[in-house]
C-alpha cells in the first residue's frame, strides 16, 4: 500500500463525499477544496476539513495541503471550450518541493467518442466528439505531462454515467416524457456511485500506478432500458417511446449528443489488476438498492 499522510479532494460533491467516508472510517484526515460558505458548512458536518480556494482563480490556490497527500481530482472542467484551465491552475499551484504521493483523476468514457457499439479498451483510440469530452482529454494530457515531469504517480478513471441514491431521474420518469425506442437506443454504460467510490479507494491501494482504467458495472445497456427498469421498480407506467428522427426534433442538443454515441466499455483491465467485481453488477440490483435508500 502506498504511504501518505492525508487525503485531499478537489471537487468534493457526491462521489468525493462517498470516498471521504471510506477514508474517514480508516482514521485518515480528509481535506477538501471549496470556495463557498455553504460547502464549508456541509463539509464540516461530514468531518471533512474545508480548504478555501477557487480553481478559476489561480491566486487563491496557495499553500494547499498537497504535500505527501493522496489527491483526488473530481472537479468538473468549465462548461465551454476544449481545454481544462482549472486543471492547469491546480497543477501549477503545486510546489516542486511539496508534491503529493499520488493523483487520481475521474475522466469520462466520452473520450472514446462513438464506436458504433463496439467494445473499447484503454488502448482504443481517443476520438472525442463534444467539447465536454475534449476538455477531459486535455485534462488527461496535462496530468500525463505533469506526472512525467514530477515523477508523481497517477491514476485516470474513464467513467460513464453514474447513478445511485439521490442521482436517479425519478421525476423525469414520472413526468411521462418520451424516451428513445429500444431498437434505436445506443449502447450506454453506467456505474453505481458506491461502486465508483470503492474503486477510487481500491485502485490506489491495490492497483498499479500510472495506469488508465475503464470503469463500469461490466454490463452495457441503454438509457431506454434504464428508464424502463426504473419505472417498473417504481410501479408506474413505462414512458412512451419515439424514433431517433422524432428525438432529433424534440430532445435538447445536449441529450442528443449522448444518444448519438454508442460504445461498450471493456473493464477487463480493472478486473485483472484489482480482482474487481461490482457490488451492483446489474442495473436492476443497483436501482433497487438506490430506491431503498431514498
Amino acid at each position: 500500500m502506498i504511504q501518505f499522510e492525508h487525503i485531499f479532494i478537489i471537487g468534493c460533491g457526491d462521489i468525493g463525499q462517498r470516498v471521504a467516508k471510506i477514508w474517514l472510517k480508516r482514521s485518515f484526515e480528509v481535506f477538501a477544496l471549496t470556495h463557498s460558505e455553504e460547502s464549508v458548512v456541509r463539509l464540516q458536518s461530514r468531518e471533512i476539513m474545508p480548504i478555501r480556494g477557487d480553481l478559476d482563480a489561480a491566486d487563491t490556490l496557495q499553500d494547499l495541503p498537497v504535500h505527501n497527500a493522496l489527491v483526488y481530482y473530481f472537479a468538473p472542467p468549465p462548461r465551454s471550450g476544449e481545454t481544462a484551465p482549472r486543471m492547469a491552475n491546480f497543477l501549477r499551484s503545486i510546489p516542486d518541493g511539496a508534491l503529493p504521493v499520488h493523483l487520481l483523476y475521474i475522466s469520462t468514457s466520452g473520450v472514446y467518442g462513438d464506436t458504433g457499439g463496439d467494445w473499447v479498451t484503454e488502448e482504443s483510440p481517443l476520438n472525442p466528439k463534444t467539447e465536454r469530452s475534449k476538455r477531459r482529454v486535455d485534462a488527461e494530457q496535462q496530468i500525463l505531462e505533469w506526472a512525467a515531469e514530477t515523477g508523481v504517480p497517477y491514476t485516470i478513471l474513464r467513467v460513464p454515467g453514474i447513478y445511485g441514491t439521490g442521482r436517479l431521474p425519478i421525476e423525469k420518469v414520472k413526468s411521462g416524457r418520451p424516451v428513445l425506442r429500444e431498437k434505436d437506443a445506443p449502447y450506454s454504460n453506467r456505474i453505481h456511485a458506491d461502486d465508483l467510490a470503492r474503486i477510487c479507494v481500491n485502485v490506489v491501494t491495490n492497483g498499479k500506478p500510472n495506469e488508465i482504467y475503464n470503469v463500469s458495472d461490466g454490463n452495457p445497456g441503454s438509457i431506454t432500458q434504464y428508464y424502463f427498469i426504473l419505472a417498473d421498480l417504481l410501479g408506474i407506467e413505462r414512458p412512451p417511446t419515439i424514433s431517433m428522427e422524432e428525438a432529433r426534433e424534440q430532445f435538447s442538443p445536449m441529450l442528443m449528443s449522448f444518444l448519438e454515441e454508442s460504445k461498450r466499455l471493456d473493464i477487463s483491465k480493472l478486473r485483472n489488476h484489482l480482482g474487481y467485481e461490482p457490488l451492483y453488477p446489474s442495473l436492476e440490483k443497483g436501482l433497487q438498492a438506490s430506491l431503498a435508500e431514498q
